[in-house]
């Protein structure tokens, strides 16, 4: 019992882990997309060469560790429905990005971890934990904070970016709560994501080749931009996103989901010059504090 109740503690804690270096990394997908963007690309460009590239690192990151790809029929439908529901997810956030201004969007999209709670507690009994109400709560203030300071509008039809925004909570929510209450949970994390990621690049390939043709990437700086955009951002954010999924369920992974915008204004005022305002620092302690209340909670409960 003891043995069993310690191999547990590893498997929570290494979600955690996981889920904290998903929403890191994912954090970074704005500052490499707007300057991809800001170079011409067109938006299925942008998303073809992301995920074609993250697709093609986890197949080579799975054979290199001998891991089996293979979906069985009975799967094939589930990871046709996350795939479509990923990209979509991607799809909508840079169009967001292309019409408001990318704060704003980053906001509302984080609504996310409240979707999934509810959707967790609503249609499949998930107990109700004041904890974790309390740490979504809490982690939605400090985003908001995180992105007050760019909430203004950037550009283009207001509209459109705003229901864009609100499109990606829905379809990344369903996807958080797909990967855990669907035959997907029976399927390896890297034969998961390794089709999830293709068949997304599939779907932008096409949707390029339709709208103008995909052009050659040429320049250091462009590729540097796209392999921080394919790698860390989504090859390495998804299978860690998948891994937290499978070992602490969608709800503590979405609220883990909170270190996505304090990526972002860091990376911000490191690497673009941004400013860091009050507001922003009362943010940070704010998306802290809901990790740590959920990480406290949890380790309570094994006390």
């Amino acid at each position: 019992m003891a043995r069993n109740g310690s191999a547990a503690a590893r498997g929570k804690a290494g979600g955690y882990a996981m889920a904290a270096l998903s929403s890191a990394t994912f954090g970074l997908a704005p500052l490499f997309t707007l300057r991809l963007l800001g170079e011409g690309f067109s938006t299925f460009e942008v998303l073809a060469y992301r995920w074609g590239i993250a697709a093609a690192a986890l197949t080579l990151f799975a054979v290199v560790r001998c891991e089996r790809l293979r979906i069985g029929r009975r799967e094939r439908a589930t990871v046709l429905s996350l795939a479509v529901l990923r990209a979509a997810t991607s799809l909508s956030l840079v169009v967001a990005y292309e019409n408001i201004a990318s704060g704003a969007a980053s906001t509302i999209h984080f609504i996310y971890p409240l979707f999934v709670a509810l959707v967790m507690m609503g249609l499949f009994g998930e107990r109700r934990q004041r904890a974790v109400g309390f740490a979504v709560v809490v982690s939605l203030a400090g985003a908001a904070l995180l992105a007050s300071g760019s909430a203004t509008e950037a550009g283009g039809s207001r509209t459109v970016g705003l229901c864009a925004a609100a499109a990606s909570v829905l379809f990344y929510g369903g996807y958080i709560v797909g990967v855990r209450r669907s035959r997907a949970a029976t399927i390896p994390s890297a034969a998961l994501t390794c089709c999830v990621m293709g068949l997304g690049a599939l779907f932008f390939v096409a949707g390029g080749l339709l709208t103008g043709g995909i052009r050659l990437a040429a320049g250091w700086g462009t590729w540097l931009s796209i392999a921080g955009l394919a790698l860390p951002a989504t090859a390495l954010s998804n299978i860690a996103l998948v891994t937290a999924i499978k070992r602490i369920g969608p709800t503590l992974t979405s609220v883990f989901g909170a270190l996505e915008p304090l990526t972002a204004v860091v990376a911000g005022a490191c690497l673009l010059g941004e400013p860091f305002t009050v507001r922003s620092g009362a943010g940070v302690v704010l998306v802290v504090a809901a990790v740590v209340t959920v990480v406290v909670s949890e380790g309570r409960k094994r006390t």
